[in-house]
């Protein structure tokens, strides 16, 4: 769907934005020219990337405390798939694309926002994917902490105070960091990025009510992998064939960016959908895996960082491989395998190995 196309409510809806974004305001919240802060906007935007739940928080508390690790899981996989929904439904622009399309500036000259190559994402722009993201899988590892340190403790002790009010200004200041990084490459507007953070704090609240996805069994986690993908996919279809092109930010994407290298196949949201349910599912047949059930009978603290260290190093080389992009069935089908690969191989096949492998040692050691 072209921006100003449609039936009257996206009409509205879209005028609605440019009275939003009218007068100044957008000259004050993306930048004109580059400035010293370029490299580290940018390196914020990389380094609070959703990939690294997957990638590094979830081995590391994994090892340490496996109903962290699966609740990060759970949170990131769903309150992503809730982001791809909530953009589809709401048609959010993006400023990089969005201030050559106005028509606010008709009489005025349009102001130049300078693009970096975190800035052109294919996808729709709220509620942003980052900030939500972040606040979840931060929201859920600070509740988390605080439940695993102060189980013994009283709320209103010292050491209580204390490690909340460090936890909770490390948050926020997280989040303002991810939402600052966000508006300056151009990728958000700050509504947007508000919407996300409270959106992912939601998500992860609900989520610490939950005790069923900890022994959730392999035919759960395969339903609920199929409901989520069916679901997507049938929204796509249902409103493509009511006339709304759900991919109508790719054209954008493509148009307004300034570098065609910075247009990324891995940002469309049928990418971020595979990714999603590839690794729900590979959570789920890890945890019901022979190797898991056998490599929980060690489960020491030599055991566990050893797990740590090895899953970190191997998963930072898989990492490195990248499905080929030349054709879009191929990139989809082998980004679920890979994302299927990393909760698998992190839960048990690595802790199964290295067991093994510690246990072999000390009997030689005998």
């Amino acid at each position: 769907m072209r921006c100003g196309d449609g039936p009257a409510s996206i009409k509205n809806h879209r005028q609605a934005l440019e009275d939003y974004h009218s007068g100044q305001a957008l000259q004050h919240i993306v930048p004109k020219r580059k400035s010293k802060h370029e490299c580290y906007d940018g390196h914020i935007a990389r380094v609070w990337n959703l990939r690294n739940t997957f990638f590094i928080f979830f081995p590391i508390w994994f090892h340490l405390k496996e109903s962290v690790g699966i609740k990060l899981i759970w949170v990131a996989v769903i309150g992503d798939w809730l982001n791809l929904v909530f953009k589809w439904i709401l048609f959010g622009e993006r400023p990089y694309w969005w201030v050559h399309e106005t028509s606010y500036y008709i009489n005025s000259s349009t102001p130049h926002i300078e693009q970096y190559p975190m800035t052109c994402e294919t996808g729709p722009g709220s509620p942003s994917g980052h900030a939500m993201g972040a606040a979840g899988v931060y929201y859920t590892l600070v509740t988390s902490i605080l439940a695993i340190m102060l189980s013994k403790e009283k709320k209103s002790s010292s050491k209580s105070l204390y490690l909340r009010g460090s936890l909770w200004t490390l948050f926020w200041t997280v989040q303002v960091c991810v939402c600052l990084s966000r508006v300056f490459i151009a990728a958000h507007f700050p509504h947007q990025v508000f919407a996300g953070v409270i959106s992912g704090m939601i998500v992860a609240e609900a989520f610490n009510r939950q005790k069923w996805i900890y022994s959730a069994s392999l035919k759960n986690y395969f339903n609920i992998t199929l409901f989520l993908l069916s679901f997507a996919v049938g929204l796509y279809l249902l409103l493509k064939a009511l006339g709304v092109d759900l991919l109508w930010t790719l054209e954008k994407a493509q148009r307004w960016c300034v570098n065609p290298a910075w247009v990324h196949l891995d940002t469309t949201p049928f990418a971020s959908l595979l990714r999603n349910m590839g690794t729900l599912f590979g959570l789920g047949l890890g945890l019901h895996s022979p190797l898991y059930t056998e490599s929980k009978k060690s489960s020491s603290a030599r055991v566990r960082m050893a797990c740590i260290i090895t899953s970190l190093s191997l998963l930072h080389l898989f990492d490195t491989i990248k499905p080929p992009t030349h054709t879009a069935a191929l990139f989809y089908l082998l980004s679920f395998c890979k994302s299927a690969t990393v909760p698998l191989v992190t839960v048990s096949i690595i802790p199964y190995c290295v067991s093994g492998a510690l246990g072999l040692q000390s009997k030689k050691q005998l």
